[in-house]
């Protein structure tokens, strides 16, 4: 088939990649959000999927909105028989979606229907489940609810952050993506429609989601750093400054502290919670580097009885 493929972060590009090596399929475009300002210097930079793209010599096309007259007369022109989707970033209008005789088809990490929406990764890890997945399914006006042609399944360790997991589904899921356009290029694969039961919504993680609440117990507190690991960050307040917190460890064995209550040992640095204690792995203050939470306070001066939220 005749493909464009739409897609914008590094998850994305193990899937274009799968799909430029098939002997099956030819990638007659890339849809890709606009340069973005990026790094210290400020610079627009090319998505990784556009970076990737044009390393293969393949058209790009940044559409401001994906209704641009423009890139729909380029769409029409190029004459697309599926467009295959990895976290794109736009939604995608009825005139867009009209275009390739076999639609758009949406590559998906998660087992829907749970887990519709922007972020589903990192709302199966903060929410403590233990498997998930990846599943390709026909784009419809409405949010992640069209048919479902194909899933594959991921179990989530006990120590995956958001980042983790994803690299992970972004192989596993390239793989199905590629067996999906076989599937609907050979006219065998019809998508089943999703169930009634079991939908779950997965907004978008704000950074004002990603605020540690020491009341909360540890095993929540910690999963939602490593749901919010590495984006957009977990954080916390200690001074009134902004304090980024990589993955922490439970720690029941240790000495019970009020929730927030910071302690350092020699080695280590422990904060209270709503149960337990939980052992800092990676700080990082106000423009300063990532550094082990030992290092962090030695250089901070943490007095005793300090507070993290405060």
């Amino acid at each position: 088939m005749k493909l464009v493929f739409a897609g914008t972060p590094e998850v994305a590009v193990p899937a274009l990649d799968a799909l430029i090596a098939s002997d099956r399929h030819e990638v007659a475009a890339v849809v890709t959000r606009p340069d973005a300002v990026a790094g210290r210097g400020r610079k627009l930079v090319a998505s990784p999927v556009a970076q990737r793209a044009e390393e293969a010599g393949i058209e790009v096309l940044k559409p401001v909105r994906p209704r641009d007259e423009d890139f729909l007369a380029r769409l029409r022109e190029i004459g697309p028989d599926c467009c295959p989707v990895v976290a794109y970033g736009a939604l995608l209008p009825k005139t867009a979606l009209d275009v390739p005789a076999r639609g758009w088809v949406n590559l998906h990490f998660s087992l829907l229907p749970a887990w519709r929406g922007a972020a589903p990764v990192q709302h199966a890890v903060m929410a403590g489940d233990e498997v998930t997945g990846a599943s390709t399914f026909l784009i419809e006006q409405g949010l992640d609810s069209g048919p479902v042609y194909g899933v594959v399944t991921e179990e989530i360790r006990s120590r995956d952050t958001s980042g983790d997991l994803l690299g992970r589904l972004s192989h596993s899921g390239a793989r199905l993506l590629v067996a999906t356009m076989d599937g609907i290029d050979g006219g065998d694969l019809v998508g089943r429609p999703q169930p009634a039961d079991g939908i779950t919504v997965a907004p978008k993680i704000t950074v004002e989601d990603a605020a540690v609440d020491w009341t909360a117990p540890a095993l929540r507190v910690d999963r939602l750093i490593r749901g919010c690991t590495p984006a957009p960050g977990a954080w916390t307040l200690l001074g009134g400054e902004r304090v980024k917190l990589g993955p922490v460890a439970p720690a029941p064995d240790a000495e019970h502290l009020e929730p927030g209550v910071v302690e350092v040992t020699k080695k280590a640095v422990f904060v209270g919670t709503g149960s337990h204690p939980v052992r800092l792995g990676e700080v990082q203050a106000v423009g300063k580097k990532r550094m082990a939470a030992a290092d962090w306070a030695r250089g901070t001066r943490i007095e005793p009885g300090a507070r993290f939220g405060a």
